[in-house]
């Protein structure tokens, strides 16, 4: 059994409280197992009987009749009946389907407001039931659009679940974490297959890839071309941890020779990989001027494992792997993040002066906690050192500055009293 401690404590601060919790989280990410396994046995193991809890998987074939809202609400009202509290678990609760309103006359327009039953409403009606406390999951961005974000703003308990993180996988992997770092950054934390043969891996992160990320994201978005999405996203596998935006993507398209470059659809089919939680944007922050700028982004995984299967495992770039990594792990552990940007004047060769544009990975925030990372898969060469440094030395400020490597160095301070440590140590102790 991987323990999901962070996830589970949440939920178990949470229960009673009188918001609906709402599980999200790229699919097949473990919110299912988390709610129905682990919630559960701790539920039970506190001395709540089994029938005080109901679960009710939405994609369930056998409860279809349930993605009506009406039928749902009525079935889990009934269920209550005569309990002292009910613990309600519905899982995928984005199949269920808007129905009409039965009290509007059949003159009201359909996009009139509350003119149709959502679970939205069924959501938030059964929460405010005194004996049930509620709980579902969802997977995708009809369950997260901004309309439904809105309508459950302040009325609900928002939990977001990942992959493993690299601290849950190296504890379930028994390696040692030098090994599981380089295991996690080639097969990323789908929990499925974590025990899983090489081939048996590969072949089920391609297959997730290909039969239900993709087919959700082609099925729910009516997309014609499947192709132009496979071809977004090997480019942008390939770009992961470079700047980029819809025309420097469609111009690495044109060159690759791939199906689509219209700058306005790349937009559209990237925030559908965003919504379905493959991806995630990180934006640029001007140091100095301490604002977000510009129209470039950083485009990461949400998890490794699916980055690689979209390139066929062709190819292991060590340092974007780990900035990714680096990335999703800052995350999990709750901070903001954005990648820095300082404008600064430098000297070309000839001596003239000239304006440059330097980057640090990120720019890490949490609370009163602030801190610059930079991220080197190769620490001992000279030029990539001196590429590394050179930005936290023009920085000039005294906010603190950690070089990452996946080499397992011990934590040392250089010269210029930067911090320089593994990035084993870093996730495994720094940043939890």
């Amino acid at each position: 059994m991987i323990k999901r401690d962070r996830y589970l404590d949440r939920l178990w601060r949470s229960r009673g409280n009188g918001f609906p919790k709402v599980i999200t989280g790229l699919r097949r990410c473990g919110k299912s197992y988390l709610l129905d396994h682990l919630f559960r046995d701790k539920l039970v193991q506190s001395g709540v009987h089994e029938d005080e809890i109901l679960s009710i998987r939405l994609d369930d074939d056998k409860n279809a009749h349930l993605r009506n809202p009406l039928l749902l609400g009525s079935y889990v009202r009934e269920k209550a009946v005569g309990k002292e509290r009910l613990y309600v678990f519905l899982d995928e609760i984005q199949e269920v389907v808007p129905v009409p309103n039965p009290g509007f006359s059949g003159l009201v327009s359909p996009e009139a407001k509350g003119s149709l039953i959502s679970f939205v409403d069924v959501v938030l009606g059964l929460s405010r039931e005194e004996n049930i406390d509620l709980y579902v999951t969802g997977s995708n961005s009809k369950f997260l659009s901004s309309d439904i974000v809105t309508e459950f703003r302040d009325k609900s308990t928002q939990i977001r679940v990942r992959p493993l993180s690299f601290e849950e996988y190296s504890a379930h992997s028994r390696l040692s974490h030098y090994e599981a770092l380089y295991e996690y950054m080639r097969f990323g934390g789908m929990p499925r297959f974590a025990d899983g043969s090489e081939e048996e891996r590969k072949e089920y992160l391609a297959q997730l890839l290909k039969m239900t990320y993709a087919r959700d994201i082609v099925e729910r978005n009516n997309l014609r071309r499947e192709s132009a999405l496979f071809d977004l996203l090997t480019v942008l596998s390939d770009e992961a941890g470079m700047l980029v935006s819809p025309a420097k993507i469609a111009g690495a398209m044109r060159v690759s020779g791939r199906s689509e470059s219209d700058e306005g659809l790349i937009a559209r089919y990237v925030s559908f990989l965003e919504d379905s939680f493959l991806v995630e944007k990180a934006f640029r922050f001007e140091i100095r001027r301490k604002k977000r700028i510009g129209a470039l982004w950083k485009c990461y995984f949400t998890d490794l494992g699916i980055r690689n299967a979209a390139l066929s495992f062709s190819r292991f770039d060590e340092g974007r792997l780990l900035e990714n990594l680096v990335y999703n792990e800052l995350l999990y552990h709750g901070y903001s993040v954005s990648i820095g940007m300082l404008d600064t004047v430098g000297k070309d060769k000839a001596g003239r002066s000239v304006r440059e544009t330097l980057e640090i990975d990120f720019r890490v925030e949490k609370g009163n906690r602030l801190f610059y990372v930079q991220v080197s898969a190769d620490p001992f060469g000279e030029k990539a050192r001196a590429r590394e440094v050179r930005p936290f030395l023009r920085a000039k400020d005294s906010i603190p500055k950690i070089i990452v490597t996946s080499r397992p160095i011990p934590e040392m301070r250089d010269e210029y009293g930067f911090l320089w440590m593994s990035a084993t140590d870093f996730l495994l102790k720094y940043i939890s």
